[in-house]
């Protein structure tokens, strides 16, 4: 009987152990967060990215009590703050604002120091920014069919800048060269700066960049807006047609900038910044931010699990970009 008695105690002293680390995390997600959370960025401050995370930081600290601190680590396309963030300890307290180049890297680059789906759990979609195809007024098209005839007619003679290789711009190009048909020269530079200069001064013919930078130029005159990217007008151009309405069915870009934590973050963690998160979303304040800035709201319901499935077919979708234009950056 007195050997029963101590198994059993024996077997209670081991069930409590296991149940210890349960019961841990079960109370730091109830408590998350208990002290500041990082927001890495992989760019530079003051880009597209960096904008979409301060306005969503300043708004999940008041969410959620503890200050949101938003860390800039450029270089390599996104890749250094994304490998940084895949790496970091999962525990809700490094998150990584990601963009469309995270899903874009996954295939572009032969040699990656991280999964995008693998290493990482996608939170949330923090907005959407529609591009622009935009020429130079010098160049004799007004709408996207009669760049595409001009194109064909001067094969080569037309050429696309990009913010830089493996941009949602360059992509945009090669993607819209696929499925038009023809040949154009893609240009790269150093960032959005430089490569809207050189279109606005006639060095380059065109470009695929974001709308809102843009739209200033259009207006003016300085450049002619041909279409937007996206699959449906914008509200805030809405009498710019969509390419897909111009011609080349099927065509949808568009810029997009979420939320991910290291893979292996407590599931209830993620979810409590999800929730925390499209409570934001749904802030007047944000939301006139957001409309200044040029941003849209992402389609409700704005779930982990529907955030995950955009950003496989994302990756999906371009990685036949990069497939079919031999792309690849080592």
């Amino acid at each position: 009987m007195k050997k029963l008695q101590h198994q059993l105690t024996h077997l209670a002293a081991i069930l409590g152990l296991l149940a210890a680390p349960l019961s841990y995390a079960a109370d730091a997600a109830t408590n998350y967060p208990t002290k500041p959370v990082k927001l890495v960025v992989g760019y530079a401050p003051g880009g597209t990215t960096d904008i979409s995370a301060r306005l969503m930081a300043d708004m999940l600290s008041k969410e959620l009590g503890q200050p949101f601190i938003v860390e800039n680590k450029p270089g390599a396309n996104s890749n250094i703050g994304a490998e940084y963030v895949a790496k970091s300890k999962a525990d809700g307290y490094t998150l990584l604002v990601g963009s469309i180049s995270t899903a874009i890297n996954a295939s572009l680059y032969s040699k990656l120091g991280y999964d995008p789906l693998k290493d990482f759990a996608a939170v949330g979609l923090l907005n959407i920014v529609p591009n622009i195809m935009a020429v130079n007024p010098k160049v004799p098209v007004k709408t996207v069919k009669e760049y595409i005839e001009y194109a064909k007619k001067n094969p080569d003679a037309l050429t696309c800048a990009s913010p830089g290789n493996g941009s949602s711009a360059h992509l945009g190009c090669e993607l819209f060269k696929i499925k038009s048909g023809i040949s154009i020269l893609h240009v790269p530079y150093r960032g959005s700066g430089p490569a809207v200069a050189d279109l606005l001064g006639g060095q380059v013919s065109s470009i695929f960049d974001n709308l809102p930078p843009l739209l200033p130029h259009v207006r003016s005159g300085k450049l002619t807006g041909l279409a937007v990217t996206t699959a449906e007008r914008v509200p805030f151009a809405p009498d710019i047609p969509t390419i897909a309405e111009s011609g080349v069915e099927g065509f949808d870009v568009a810029a997009w900038f979420g939320v991910f934590a290291p893979a292996e973050t407590p599931p209830a963690i993620i979810e409590k910044v999800n929730v925390a998160l499209n409570k934001a979303l749904a802030d007047p304040a944000l939301i006139k931010n957001y409309s200044a800035n040029g941003f849209l709201m992402p389609t409700a319901p704005n779930t982990t699990a529907s955030f995950r499935a955009f950003v496989e077919s994302e990756v999906s979708k371009w990685g036949e970009v990069v497939k079919a234009t031999n792309l690849k950056i080592d």
